[in-house]
């Protein structure tokens, strides 16, 4: 029986669908302005892995993640650049999607663009208005009247005094109040055409915050059943969305009966570089793209998932290489087993059984990663048909977390792809060799061949019928 943590409850709850057997999921997405970097890798690995598990467990499964194309970093930085809004944000959706194909991710079912909904945007504005829970300030912005909606700050557990003593916006010709937030922002002067839409309040463009209530409400309606983001994201962002949807759909009377506007709040932990969170303004940010250069997809995946997605996680190249070396105890034991396929897992199978017990609580990864490491210890002592048997259902079950997808000897030959050494070609070289040394009872020139070669990293096992096969350390 699956349980997630609820951000909401802060507490592991059992998981109740809205519909049975199904289930409709909405992740806050990307701000198309620059390349996606190693932070918003953990969100959409997270949640791919999310979605892979409630697919495997039987539900049916609508995944939407949105795109962020129009907000104040993205202007600055088409204006900088002298560019059309479209032209930088159709850029950099098109290297997420290289990006997140590079990880070997699958694609959201649907990921809707703010600009694509700026008119279910200002429906829901309009209604925010109609229940008097929003107002136009003097300099035409239209703001979110915080103190109006009972219950604000039920995500964040923060209190209105607490808030409000932590504020430092001043009160002038627009909010009334410093914990308001902008729905709609009044076109400047100096903007671009580009930038503004025409409304009933003048022309403008969306706030942050209403983008995801409209459009998650618009695709999975005003109830449905998991939010997902990063942590960062709880306050205000995710706190802000509660307020807008709730309120918008029952005004200031809600009462307690009444269905909330998601069931299950998801957040992932942050990625720290040296005990520091990792972000742009801090300049300690790595993109995707560049990593990729160095570690295979399946390492940054397995990097991000032997960590709890609750848990910060510290990134280096030395974590990385951690991960590679982890994976790559695993893809030993597939080696050793010759034309292994995955297998229909019987679900009262021991292995099975541990593993679903490791993801149906609250998607613990690192547990399940424990039973993947026991597993090819298990293989790796196992003969005959039983290692067949075990190296299969290993396979299946680290295929459920997208692991174990490459030939093994292909994985365990690469290595890292940045790095320095003997070339295949030098290594086939040294072992033919090392074998003619062999065969002229040279057994200290063999010997010493085979310490060479692992002090540059690289394990020779000699298997029966004379063949010597090879991996990197």
């Amino acid at each position: 029986m699956l349980q997630i943590y609820n951000t909401l409850s802060r507490s592991k709850q059992v998981f109740k669908p809205i519909v049975p057997g199904k289930v409709k999921m909405y992740v806050c997405g990307m701000t198309v302005y620059d390349f996606c970097h190693i932070g918003h890798a953990r969100v959409m690995i997270v949640f791919d892995m999310v979605v892979r598990w409630l697919r495997a467990s039987g539900y049916e499964v609508l995944y939407v993640r949105n795109i962020t194309d129009i907000d104040d970093k993205i202007i600055n930085r088409a204006i900088e650049n002298g560019e059309p809004i479209s032209a930088l944000t159709n850029r950099f959706i098109d290297a997420m999607h290289d990006d997140s194909n590079e990880l070997g991710l699958m694609h959201p079912d649907q990921e809707p663009r703010a600009t694509d909904f700026i008119k279910q945007m200002q429906g829901m504005i309009g209604k925010l208005i109609e229940n008097e829970l929003a107002y136009q300030a003097d300099d035409g912005d239209v703001n979110f009247a915080v103190r109006l909606l009972p219950g604000y700050g039920q995500l964040s557990g923060k209190s209105l005094d607490e808030l409000n003593a932590g504020e430092r916006v001043a009160v002038g010709g627009g909010k009334r109040d410093p914990l308001d937030f902008v729905l709609w922002k009044s076109a400047k002067p100096e903007e671009p055409a580009d930038t503004r839409w025409s409304s009933p309040w003048g022309e403008g463009r969306p706030g942050w915050h209403i983008e995801c209530s409209a459009m998650s409400c618009d695709l999975l309606g005003e109830h449905f059943d998991i939010h997902g983001g990063g942590a960062d994201l709880q306050f205000p962002h995710h706190e802000n969305e509660i307020a807008q949807s709730e309120g918008a759909l029952y005004g200031k009377n809600r009462k307690d009966d009444d269905a909330p506007f998601v069931n299950y709040w998801m957040h992932n932990g942050h990625i720290r570089v040296k005990e520091e969170k990792m972000s742009k303004s801090l300049g300690n940010f790595f993109l995707i793209r560049d990593v990729l250069k160095s570690f295979d997809p399946e390492v940054i995946r397995f990097f991000m998932l032997k960590a709890h997605y609750r848990s910060p996680i510290n990134y280096g190249d030395a974590q990385l290489e951690e991960a590679r070396s982890g994976l790559a105890r695993i893809y030993t034991a597939l080696a050793h087993v010759p034309n292994m396929q995955a297998s229909n897992l019987d679900p009262h199978n021991p292995w099975a059984k541990r593993f679903a017990e490791a993801m149906n609580d609250d998607f613990n990864t690192p547990e399940a990663i424990a039973v993947l490491f026991d597993l090819a210890s298990e293989v790796n002592r196992a003969q005959g048909e039983e290692r067949q048997a075990l190296a299969s259902i290993l396979k299946s079950l680290g295929s459920s977390l997208h692991f174990l997808q490459r030939d093994p000897t292909e994985f365990l030959q690469a290595g890292s792809k940045d790095q320095d050494g003997l070339t295949p070609a030098q290594i086939e070289e040294q072992i033919a060799a090392r074998v003619a040394a062999k065969q002229a009872k040279d057994f200290a020139k063999a010997d010493n061949i085979r310490k060479t070669l692992l002090d540059q990293g690289i394990v020779l096992e000699d298997k029966p019928g004379g063949i010597t096969e090879w991996r990197r350390a």
